[in-house]
């Protein structure tokens, strides 16, 4: 039987959850652009106003930016993480779910590259196949990782103090 924890006061609820929140405003940033490239694939139109140009910038910065963000989780939070929270030990569903995304961002990325350096053109039916093959595994993860590092999720593992001294 699981222990049942007392209630969190507003204040202990909101430093339990900082990890959880700061992770969030992460992950909206990167489901919005990719909401913006999907869009565009789907309808087979890029956004009114935007380049081809900006359209394939926006897809090269997201798998950047992605990456650098998956990067610094894996040589600075998860290691951390990891000491107490099963979900952050290597091989197991978060880091898991890394390796698949990567594979995908890398198709991705390589596709970008090769649009912007004029080798091949742009198809937003490529494009798309391409966001397909890791999009169900990308919008799992941006939940599951907020989920893990929710504040009721968090103050089963560490006490107030530790969370005050956690990265990020």
């Amino acid at each position: 039987m699981a222990e049942t924890l007392p209630p969190l006061s507003r204040q202990d609820r909101d430093k339990y959850g900082r990890m959880g929140a700061t992770m969030e405003m992460f992950h909206n940033s990167f489901r919005q652009t990719w909401k913006l490239l999907y869009s565009a694939c789907s309808s087979g139109q890029r956004p009114p106003g935007m380049s081809i140009r900006q359209f394939l910038n926006t897809g090269a910065e997201f798998c950047h930016h992605l990456e650098m963000h998956h990067s610094i989780e894996e040589q600075h939070i998860f290691p951390v993480l990891a000491q107490k929270m099963p979900a952050f030990k290597k091989e197991l569903q978060l880091l898991t779910q890394h390796k698949e995304i990567h594979n995908g961002l890398d198709k991705l990325e390589a596709y970008v590259d090769e649009c912007k350096a004029g080798t091949k053109d742009l198809r937003m039916d490529e494009l798309k196949e391409i966001m397909d093959s890791f999009g169900e595994v990308l919008w799992a993860h941006l939940s599951d990782e907020v989920e893990q590092l929710s504040a009721d999720n968090m103050r089963k593992y560490w006490s107030l103090e530790e969370v005050r001294r956690l990265p990020m």
